[in-house]
């Protein structure tokens, strides 16, 4: 567990936004960080949190939510330049000691008189690096310089994997101040009522999460490919299943218990700087089919099988394979299961509050 604090209690402004998995890594932090005796100030952007989310929040710490839309979410830069001057109001009004940024281009024009951690989740950058070989187009282009700001702004660079953190410097250079920092999600019972299904969950729309290959895969599958999430994105983007049976978005307990009544868990994505589903699935014992992908196998080899992403028929051929053996699945099950306590939401606590101490120390030098 993360000890309590020897030194004065740090009050922690940290961003978050309602809709991705960001939302969930924020307030298992948060939560973690608030027994160890720090106070929370949450700084939302994007779409309003559900009554239920905000209640969530609030049990943890305060809550404000900004004009600023999410990078993700901008046309252009020009949209974010009101972000430094909002979270400078709220480190001032708040009294705060250390600024966590879920988003690298959200410390880009900073200035605030605390330390600086920003995290990097996922990127526009690095997704088209990896999911099309490529620097985004015109488009998107103006992300890496308001990224590579927010990078060279902060005292702390966290990425959740070693793979991401390979992506992020092949995108952007040496970033002397990057750690690593596993994510992690709460503990939760093993599940043993289970049912002759596949379960999936992710933003379907983002090419990135490769639907389109679970979908052709699902039409040779002798188990039902139940897919969790949206089809259709905020910027229009979208796709349909012809196959898998999509059950739209769900909520987090929901996906969780069904998660955990599945016979067989898969992701199929190929830019995945984390995977915090495929580990809340492990966490249950839910067996793993996961793609040949590097982050994937940093964390999960040894406890999953792998298929190759850009091969339907092999996923099928995987997916049958395992739904026909029982002591296969018990046996992958169990692996899962013990891998996943290395990814604990207290480890993960405990390596951000040693990037938390780095950032102080980097801070007090100057940069």
């Amino acid at each position: 567990m993360l000890q309590r604090l020897k030194h004065r209690p740090h009050r922690i402004l940290m961003t978050v936004d309602a809709v991705g998995g960001v939302w969930q890594y924020a307030m298992g932090l948060a939560e973690q960080m608030v027994t160890a005796g720090h106070a929370i100030v949450f700084a939302g952007l994007g779409p309003v949190p559900s009554q239920q989310q905000r209640r969530q929040a609030e049990q943890v710490g305060a809550v404000v939510w900004l004009e600023t839309p999410p990078d993700w979410m901008a046309a252009n830069s020009v949209e974010l330049l009101r972000l430094p001057g909002e979270l400078e109001t709220l480190v001032r009004d708040h009294a705060i000691d250390l600024v966590h940024l879920n988003a690298p281009s959200q410390a880009a024009g900073l200035r605030v008189p605390c330390p600086v951690v920003v995290v990097s989740h996922s990127c526009v950058v690095s997704w088209f690096h990896v999911v099309r070989g490529s620097k985004p187009p015109a488009p998107w282009a103006w992300h890496e310089d308001c990224n590579r700001a927010g990078l060279e702004r902060a005292d702390v660079v966290i990425a959740p994997s070693g793979s991401h953190a390979a992506s992020l410097r092949a995108c952007y250079g040496p970033l002397p101040r990057l750690r690593v920092v596993h994510n992690g999600a709460p503990s939760v019972p093993a599940w043993t009522d289970r049912h002759d299904t596949i379960f999936a969950a992710g933003r379907w729309w983002d090419a990135g999460k490769n639907g389109r290959v679970l979908d052709a895969a699902a039409a040779s599958c002798m188990w039902p490919v139940l897919c969790a999430g949206s089809l259709t994105g905020p910027n229009g983007d979208g796709i349909s299943f012809h196959n898998a049976i999509p059950l739209g978005s769900i909520s987090h307990d929901d996906t969780r218990l069904r998660m955990g009544t599945a016979g067989i868990f898969v992701s199929p994505s190929i830019y995945e700087p984390f995977g915090l589903a495929a580990l809340e699935a492990a966490q249950v014992g839910t067996p793993l089919i996961l793609a040949d992908i590097p982050t994937y196998r940093e964390l999960w080899s040894g406890a999953a099988l792998f298929f190759a992403p850009d091969d339907p028929a092999a996923l099928a051929d995987t997916i049958n394979r395992l739904s026909t053996s029982p002591p296969m699945r018990a046996r992958l099950g169990s692996a899962a299961r013990r891998r996943s306590r290395r990814y604990t939401v207290s480890k993960q606590a405990a390596a951000t509050s040693l990037a938390y101490e780095q950032a102080s120390a980097i801070h007090a030098g100057g940069h």
